[in-house]
């Protein structure tokens, strides 16, 4: 009976031990993950003039979308940095001494990986699909006030549908541009010189971003070849468009909840290589849930290594070590699912099996 109490609060305390380095490492993931983003995040601020407001927006969308990737990660992170604590402590050792079983030292950490595990699911099978798809909606709305956020007043905008434009005064707001001038080569080998008193951009609602109309008031087109020519105008359009995928508007398989995914399934699919996409996404989903217990077990097993020497530090480098074994494998295996090399579910699910192989293996040996 004192066994078993004694069990019972060696348990608590290794539960609750973890939880604060699970938090500290979902930080630590969401940071590094949001760095490789700093370059788009600052062209948008800085070249197309989004707000700061729009930006946290899109930051939040992200980070949803990849939490539940990102469950797992912190998970092993928090697991191996406070077995490794304990071992280097030598808690383990008096835990053992003390008459408890390994397995029960086992159970925290696997209670920790079946509520990451939940949530991860339920991240991945709805709330992260939902993320993305703000983000695409997102993205494409931010592309249809590319056009006016592009020129700037007294400054020669290269980056306008492969025109040079500049404008005495803009209004980004309403798209007024006043005393315009526009150089565009678009036209053949004889490029076309356009001024004009005022414009006015119109986007396409139909093609946001991808179709504008500029209606140009008051001005003149200058075509120099072998004569001059020069027409003067009081109201002239210019259609401009750039390529875009008509399939942005439809969902990515990356936007289709679990739900949406299986019932796609259902229905016919004549092209191979889309049916393989749907099944990847499926089991995907399913094997990075499952993979915060593998994970678990991967970082008790190897985190309850006895005298372990800078066991922060250690876990840090192991767990990122670790992690970039899985994903390499994962990307591998996830490429010839895709391409039909190998069936699907036994490329996805493959890393998973090594890794629990690796997690069985570490447990026997150490506690052995």
């Amino acid at each position: 009976m004192l066994s078993l109490f004694n069990g019972k609060k060696a348990a608590q305390y290794i539960f609750f031990e973890m939880l604060p380095s699970f938090i500290l490492g979902l930080l630590v993931f969401v940071s590094i993950i949001l760095m490789f983003q700093v370059l788009r995040l600052t062209e948008f601020a800085l070249v197309h003039g989004v707000a700061m407001k729009t930006i946290a927006e899109i930051i939040g969308y992200v980070v949803i979308s990849l939490l539940p990737v990102l469950f797992p990660m912190a998970l092993l992170f928090s697991v191996l940095l406070t077995y490794g604590r304990l071992s280097q402590d030598s808690e383990i050792v008096a835990m053992k001494a003390s008459g408890l079983h390994m397995g029960l030292l086992l159970l925290p950490a696997l209670i920790l990986a079946g509520l990451v595990g939940a949530l991860s699911a339920q991240m991945s099978f709805n709330i992260a699909p939902w993320g993305n798809r703000q983000f695409e909606v997102l993205y494409t709305r931010l592309a249809s006030t590319k056009a006016g956020a592009v020129i700037k007043e007294g400054t020669f905008a290269e980056g306008f549908f492969d025109m040079v434009v500049y404008a005495n005064h803009v209004n980004s707001d309403k798209g007024i541009l006043q005393n315009v001038f526009i150089y565009d080569e678009k036209s053949g080998d004889v490029p076309l010189t356009i001024i004009a008193k005022e414009g006015q951009i119109i986007p396409d609602p139909e093609r946001p971003g991808h179709e504008v109309l500029l209606r140009l008031n008051r001005g003149e087109i200058h075509r120099q070849a072998k004569t001059h020519t020069k027409i003067s105008f009081d109201t002239y359009d210019v259609h401009i468009s750039e390529p875009v995928n008509l399939e942005e508007k439809a969902k990515s398989p990356q936007s289709l909840t679990l739900a949406e995914v299986r019932e796609r399934l259902q229905q016919p699919i004549e092209n191979d290589e889309d049916r393989r996409t749907l099944q990847t996404e499926y089991h995907k989903r399913w094997a990075i849930s499952v993979l915060c217990v593998v994970f678990a077990m991967i970082g008790v097993g190897l985190g309850t290594t006895t005298n372990r020497r800078a066991a922060k530090a250690g876990g840090m480098i192991m767990c990122i070590g670790l992690i970039i074994f899985y994903w390499v494998l994962y990307i591998a295996a996830e490429g010839m699912a895709r391409g039909g090399a190998i069936p699907v579910a036994v490329a996805i699910w493959a890393p998973n099996v090594i890794f629990g192989i690796l997690g069985f293996e570490s447990l026997r040996r150490n506690w052995n």
